[in-house]
């Protein structure tokens, strides 16, 4: 069985972060393996405290992973600090990890801020130079790019400058009321465009996690970037379609949409 690991943020109510990294690496048929960054105290109205690891005990829980199930693919959500980042970056290196996914969390679904100004020249610096891939949302992709984002051909060109500065490939998110959840992938100066049909579904905590660990399991599994996207996409579309609806603000998806067996069965 193939296997991946989430190095990210736990969410307390289960919508994102490491909770939504397991489920959807489970779910896209992968063995999920995790390295807690920070466990936050959040609901889907926001985050009311984060309480961050130290990088000692962050490349502990990485070392104790590698040495012995090494991961086929590495996934890399929520890092608040840039001691964290530095760790993290350190580690890969020296486990010569593959199939590196970077989700850029910088702000929760809620609004609520998730990552120190410092930490993000360090994740420029030693982490997506690193990296197979970054999927950064609009917002995301502005801070990364350092332009203004206001047309789909400002997000190619966006793109464009992240891959050249950094080496890895991009995929920029639209789904930030700019197109109906176009996604442009960026990679060896070429794009491509994935259309997704925007679902009316409010309830949108963890979209970043969800993708970016389905993307992972599937690199993981041996397909190649263009297709791990489009599964990872399709992936996610059935999960929103579900139109689980839970909590007070921006709820979780039905990461288990697609779970048929005895075992899911509820009492007659």
């Amino acid at each position: 069985m193939r296997t991946a690991l989430s190095i990210a943020g736990s969410d307390s109510s289960g919508g994102a972060g490491i909770q939504a990294d397991i489920k959807t690496m489970t779910l896209n048929g992968v063995y999920a393996m995790s390295a807690i960054t920070a466990l936050t105290a959040q609901n889907t109205t926001g985050v009311s405290d984060i309480w961050e690891v130290t990088p000692e005990f962050l490349g502990q829980q990485i070392d104790s992973v590698f040495e012995d199930i090494p991961p086929d693919a590495v996934k890399i959500g929520m890092v608040s600090s840039s001691k964290l980042i530095r760790v993290i970056a350190q580690k890969l290196k020296t486990h010569k990890a593959e199939n590196i996914v970077v989700d850029p969390v910088m702000v929760a679904t809620s609004g609520s801020k998730l990552i120190a100004d410092d930490a993000v020249r360090i994740l420029t610096a030693e982490l997506l130079p690193i990296a197979t891939i970054v999927t950064p949302n609009l917002p995301e992709a502005e801070v990364l790019s350092g332009m203004s984002i206001q047309s789909p051909d400002d997000m190619v060109a966006a793109a464009k400058r992240i891959n050249e500065a950094y080496g890895c490939a991009v995929l920029c998110k639209g789904g930030h009321s700019l197109n109906d959840a176009n996604d442009l992938l960026y990679a060896n100066g070429s794009y491509k465009w994935f259309e997704g049909k925007r679902i009316d579904n409010p309830n949108t905590h963890g979209t970043g996690c969800t993708l970016s660990s389905a993307i992972s399991a599937n690199l993981a599994k041996g397909f190649d970037l263009s297709d791990s996207v489009r599964r990872a996409k399709d992936y996610i579309s059935g999960a929103l379609a579900s139109m689980l609806d839970l909590g007070r603000g921006s709820g979780p998806m039905n990461h288990a949409f697609d779970l048929t067996s005895r075992f899911a069965d509820e009492a007659k």
